[in-house]
């Protein structure tokens, strides 16, 4: 059910868009469910907008009948072609109806209704976004068609025994033959993105809840049988949630029952349809024995997420696909505040800015940059990416940063009154912040429209004569494809100054009266701009960029020690972390040099130690702390890309770093977290069990055979998954020989447990070196591996392309060449998958020259090719571009 790229493709332009030119007031829906053969009934009451024909969306679908007011129209009274069915109408309104048949079994892209799961066990259920409801009906699919849905569904009572759509409940009852109906009706317009049903065998929890406004809901959330015993969690996270977004931002929930349904077959994390949210499992499903605690803090987030979407997404919409991040961006912000009032600030903020440069700094270094709004698409499906979600989500932060915590609240307050039942623009949501606050913000519409990571430099003079700093602030953002003009962009810079003790120092502004707080913030909203310091008595150390105030890259001359005052002494635990992360930089680049005796792996070793001793230090941030850049960021510290020695340059500096901590002291910690090991999923148990990690694999560079044996012991111990997996990591990564028993006690352990499974896949396709390709390929033929899922494929074929950077860019290419053939083998069944696990060339013509060449004659030859799908296509040409 994919279509091919020879199919009709056209360039989408912000540029062209045009309002509809007829709006769907009601929309009723009937479905006859069956696995193999669904019959769809839609009657559309349409009002003209525009003097135009109707056009309505159509792909995949069988037409059986049409009709006009309740007239039949024949072969001559309509033109279907290239997915498109258009109706010629005199009148000004009218009633469109329609019986098609879709086929759930044949849909292996997951995109419309399809079947998840086995033939006798699995569930029918949809996914609409982005333009999934044209595979179920004929419809104007797109986000600013919003209409009130009235939706029947029928079905063999035994096979579908729940019957589950968006809305409020509006009867049941029983039919003829075994089978029985229910309806279901939603006063609140919406887009067709958002519609959902669900039908199948499933079991549910429920919890009763009032909101702050006094409606009663009943929160329900679904899956099959075996795994509902796992959804506790969700509905806690989701209890807190709804409590939450009362509390910071006023909403409460509009409908008087919430689904949320968990399936194992699903292309996104999750979706937020109206009363009605649809969950990868791996994002609702846990429990401590096959989750880990990073999973569980993505099920709170996810489930937060999608429920926020009630309102940053559904009751106000988006007027196209160019505003996806007004829903997305917003609501990760959301997501990522709320998580952080959940649990800490400080390391919130850390994992948010880690994954940022993890994901969207690359993305924005390499041919598939865009801007968070783009100007154009080819397939939207491609556009659901970090820059729209992450880096939107900072763009967000910024505006809030600037109006503060009581101006951002009247702003939104303003923004859902304003915009309530409609869909907006990225104007719409930036005019109603500033109309709250009496300011103009549409400066930042800027950041929205300009691809690239903004590069911000700053220089420093010190006047010890008149006990002046002067720092001078400079912007830049390097060219990309299609943007080789760059203009500047409104910069926030909060920042303070330390002395060499440590000690911050409260800041006068040149032409200031009297000193005042200890951090400021400096708005560069030009190419340049200095600012000079009084009464600074010694040249001090600055701190900027707190709190990551805005997305870009600082590049600023630290000297080691200075970096060293700022990681030992800063009072805030992202700050520290930020000049570690600096210092670590410096010290890879030492490593890599052939300096290991240098400044900068000197100073880094030095105060990572001393910080290892230090028990006023948190667990969890001394984690952090003892984490430095991954190999994926680090590429950027070099030209050319050799994963090899990015690899072999960053292990140099950890092993150094252990020697500087010593065995005694690794030991004494391993074994001090060791003895207060539990399950609990307390934020001090957490920490411990992440600091515990993060000592044995440095205990592993300097002390093998003992690492070794702590290894064994702690997967045999592990109280939970998060011990469990960290010890297989560490075990496979010392001695693969010693981690095979290991590995296949966990595979016997978790048979039939497919997200622990998806887990064993990713470590061992996670493992470095060039025996990697071979291990995939053993993996491939485990009688649980299928490209048929797309979490089983993320977990083998895109952690291995995305998240083994020494084990797929193989000197000889013969990984690429691999990858290549699953591409094709994947886009048969579901674009979607194929064009996401693609991403992972992204940035082929950074590699070194050996690796260059092979990684583009390969992404060429895929380009080139004419029978693979519009989402595969789209990625390659870009890819191709370099």
């Amino acid at each position: 059910m994919s279509d091919r790229s020879d199919a009709p493709t056209s360039v989408i332009r912000l540029a062209d868009y045009r309002p509809p030119a007829w709006a769907v007031e009601d929309v009723v829906l009937e479905f006859d469910l069956g696995i193999d053969h669904t019959e769809v009934t839609s009657r559309l009451t349409l009002v003209r907008q525009a003097d135009e024909p109707i056009r309505l969306n159509g792909e995949g679908i069988e037409l059986l009948e049409l009709t006009l007011d309740g007239r039949p129209l024949g072969d001559g009274e309509y033109i279907l072609a290239n997915g498109v069915l258009e109706v010629a109408v005199d009148a000004d309104r009218c009633t469109l109806g329609a019986r098609v048949a879709v086929r759930p079994a044949e849909n292996t892209a997951f995109e419309g209704l399809y079947l998840s799961g086995s033939r006798d066990r699995g569930f029918l259920l949809t996914q609409c976004e982005a333009e999934g409801f044209r595979h179920i009906t004929y419809f104007p699919d797109r986000p600013d068609v919003l209409s009130k849905y009235t939706v029947t569904l029928r079905a063999d009572r035994q096979r579908f025994p729940v019957l589950l759509a968006g809305g409020n409940p509006d009867g049941t009852g029983d039919l003829a033959d075994g089978r029985h109906w229910a309806r279901f009706v939603d006063p609140h317009p919406k887009p067709s993105y958002l519609f959902a049903l669900v039908a199948g065998r499933l079991e549910r929890i429920s919890h009763d809840y009032t909101t702050a406004d006094g409606r009663a809901v009943a929160l329900h959330i679904w899956a099959e049988a075996d795994v509902i015993d796992r959804c506790d969690y969700a509905m806690d996270s989701l209890i807190r949630s709804m409590q939450w977004d009362e509390r910071t931002y006023g909403r409460n929930y509009d409908l008087d029952v919430f689904h949320v349904v968990a399936t194992h077959d699903f292309n996104m994390g999750a979706m937020e349809n109206k009363g009605l949210n649809i969950f990868n499992a791996k994002y609702l499903l846990a429990d401590p024995d096959s989750s880990t605690d990073d999973e569980y803090r993505h099920v709170e987030a996810v489930v937060a997420h999608e429920y926020f979407h009630n309102w940053s997404g559904n009751r106000v919409t988006c007027r196209d696909w160019f505003q996806l991040s007004l829903k997305e961006g917003l609501t990760v912000f959301r997501e990522q505040s709320f998580s952080a009032d959940m649990n800490s600030v400080s390391l919130k903020r850390i994992e948010d800015v880690a994954l940022l440069r993890r994901a969207q700094f690359p993305e924005d270094a390499g041919p598939l940059s865009h801007p968070v709004r783009p100007s154009q698409y080819s397939e939207i499906n491609n556009f659901y990416t970090a820059t729209v979600y992450e880096k939107g989500s900072e763009l967000v932060r910024m505006l809030a940063g600037h109006l503060g915590r009581d101006g951002f609240r009247k702003g939104m307050d303003l923004y859902f009154d304003r915009h309530d039942g409609d869909a907006a623009t990225i104007e719409d949501f930036l005019k109603s912040l500033g109309d709250a606050n009496g300011t103009d913000l549409s400066a930042y519409l800027a950041w929205y429209g300009q691809a690239g990571t903004p590069r911000l430099t700053a220089e420093a003079r010190y006047d010890a004569t008149q006990s002046r700093y002067r720092l001078t602030l400079r912007q830049r953002t390097p060219a990309s494809a299609g943007q080789t003009v760059k203009h500047a962009l409104p910069i926030p810079v909060r920042l303070s100054l330390f002395d060499a003790s440590g000690k911050a120092l409260p800041l006068r502004l040149e032409g200031e009266a009297t000193a005042g707080a200890t951090e400021r913030t400096i708005v560069l909203d030009g190419a340049e701009r200095s600012i000079v310091f009084e009464d600074i008595a010694s040249a001090p150390v600055p701190s900027l960029l707190r709190g990551f105030s805005a997305p870009v890259i600082l590049e600023f001359d630290y000297a080691p020690e200075e970096l060293g005052v700022l990681l030992r002494h800063d009072p805030d635990g992202f700050n520290r972390w930020e000049a570690g992360q600096q210092l670590a930089g410096l010290a890879y680049d030492d490593c890599r040099d052939g300096k290991v005796d240098g400044a900068a792996i000197g100073a880094w070793t030095r105060a990572l130690a001393q910080l290892f001793g230090d028990p006023s230090v948190e667990d969890a941030l001394l984690a952090e702390l003892l984490t430095p850049p991954g190999e994926i960021e680090l590429v950027e510290r070099q030209p050319e890309r050799d994963p090899d020695r990015i690899r072999a340059s960053r292990q140099a500096m950890l092993r150094a770093l252990a020697s500087r901590i010593g065995v005694p002291a690794l030991r004494a910690r391993y074994e001090a977290l060791r003895a207060a090991t539990s399950a609990a999923l307390d934020a001090t148990s957490q920490a411990q069990r992440q600091l515990k990690r993060r000592v044995l694999d440095l205990l592993s560079l300097v002390d093998e055979a003992h690492a070794r044996e702590l290894a064994r012991a702690q997967y045999d111990e592990a109280p939970g998954m998060t011990d469990r997996l960290a010890a297989l990591a560490t075990l496979a990564t010392v001695d693969p020989d010693a981690a095979t028993p290991a590995f296949a006690h966990f595979r016997h352990r978790y048979e039939g447990n497919a997200l622990a499974l998806d887990k064993w896949f990713a470590v061992q396709a996670q493992l470095p070196g060039e025996t990697a390709l071979g291990r995939i390929q053993s993996l491939e033929r485990d009688d649980a591996f299928t490209l048929k899922n797309p979490n089983r494929v993320q977990s083998l074929l895109g952690s291995f392309a995305r998240a083994n950077p020494s084990g797929f860019h193989r000197a000889d290419g013969a990984a690429y060449r691999w990858l290549a053939d699953r591409l094709v083998a994947i886009d048969a069944l579901n674009p979607q998958v194929a064009a996401r696990v693609a991403t992972a060339f992204n940035g082929w013509k950074r590699l070194e020259p050996v690796r260059r060449e092979s990684a583009h004659a390969v992404v060429a030859e895929l380009a080139s090719r004419k029978d693979l799908s519009r989402d595969l296509t789209d990625i390659l040409a870009r890819v191709a571009l370099g």
